[in-house]
């Protein structure tokens, strides 16, 4: 299963400003600084962020039960056109009812065929959601996260992209983790977000 299109919505961290209006802060003295940059680890936050998990698990649940769905549709018509072929081969239809059953066969590839394709529709825009909510959530975090201006900047760090080196302690990964995950943890236990079951799970 394709899993949820956050890579794309990690991008968004990269140059994520702290909505100040400059890159630098005065000191006592009267000095300017330059800005204090620091970054997140995606790869880390993608493996180890408890929402996104459980968001990506529950959308593999629904793509895995349409899998199904349409495989059995998909049998259960082939058994037909095959019952159809026979009887037509062996005589037991007259011309008319097998041209009216050869319409009706057609018209129901039609309806499984346009099923498949409202279904997937359908799913791609709920994971769009869940993409641009777990956006906001991380964003929302990370302004919470610098109430106080310590950083002017964070920004997004993976393996292969657009920042070639950083320091271990700008890293701060696992801090925003942690807060994120006890933030879900919060939400998910007072009802404000809900994660729908695994139907397909053994009881």
């Amino acid at each position: 299963m394709k899993k949820l299109s956050v890579f794309v919505l990690l991008v968004s961290l990269i140059a994520w400003g702290c909505d100040k209006s400059a890159s630098t802060s005065t000191t006592a003295g009267g000095k300017q600084v330059a800005g204090r940059i620091v970054y997140v680890n995606t790869d880390t936050l993608l493996n180890k962020y408890d929402y996104y998990k459980d968001i990506s698990k529950a959308s593999e649940n629904k793509r895995f039960q349409l899998e199904n769905d349409l495989q059995n549709k998909a049998r259960t018509f082939q058994n037909k056109v095959a019952f159809f072929q026979q009887r037509a081969q062996q005589g037991h239809m007259t011309q008319e009812q097998a041209q009216t059953t050869q319409m009706q066969l057609q018209q129901e590839e039609q309806n499984i065929m346009a099923y498949r394709d409202k279904s997937a529709q359908a799913l791609a825009q709920e994971e769009g959601k869940k993409t641009e909510d777990i956006l906001n959530k991380i964003h929302e975090y990370l302004k919470e996260f610098n109430t106080s201006d310590k950083y002017d900047m964070v920004i997004g760090y993976s393996k292969g992209g657009g920042v070639l080196y950083a320091k271990e302690d700008l890293d701060i990964t696992k801090q925003v983790l942690e807060g994120l995950n006890k933030k879900y943890a919060e939400d998910k236990k007072s009802g404000k977000i809900t994660i729908e079951k695994d139907s397909t799970a053994k009881k």
